[in-house]
């Protein structure tokens, strides 16, 4: 079973930044090890109760996606070994706050930051921005 774990969320004042990182392990027999994952990418979901794309990436030849929201701010990263994703997040703004998900997909099939291109999920981990 594949597993999508998120870590590094809590609470910063607006300006301040925050690391995600999202790990991906486990077996899937349709697909075999999670290190096949060719597209990662981060959601949020915030009083809108939407799930938005916020940014994504290639695991091969790594190249990104972002939301114009957090185009300039957030940068999306992932280790050689292509189980892990970073989300480095820079001047946080109170809109950021959100519930951020990963999320991961063996192919392309769709946008980027449509939901339904993933197959893989993280639980979600909390990110809010206040004074």
């Amino acid at each position: 079973q594949v597993r999508l774990v998120e870590s590094g969320g809590g609470s910063v004042q607006p300006g301040g930044s925050l690391r995600l990182s999202c790990t991906v392990s486990g077996y899937d027999s349709t697909i075999g090890y999670s290190s096949t994952m060719y597209l990662m990418g981060w959601f949020r979901q915030g009083r809108r109760n939407e799930r938005e794309g916020v940014a994504a990436i290639l695991t091969v030849g790594g190249m990104t996606f972002y939301d114009a929201s957090v185009k300039g701010r957030f940068t999306i990263s992932r280790d050689s070994a292509k189980v892990t994703s970073y989300l480095q997040m820079n001047d946080l703004k109170p809109e950021d706050t959100a519930m951020y998900y990963c999320a991961a997909a063996t192919s392309v099939r769709e946008i980027w930051s449509s939901a339904s291109q993933y197959t893989y999920w993280g639980q979600g981990i909390q990110v809010t921005v206040s004074s």
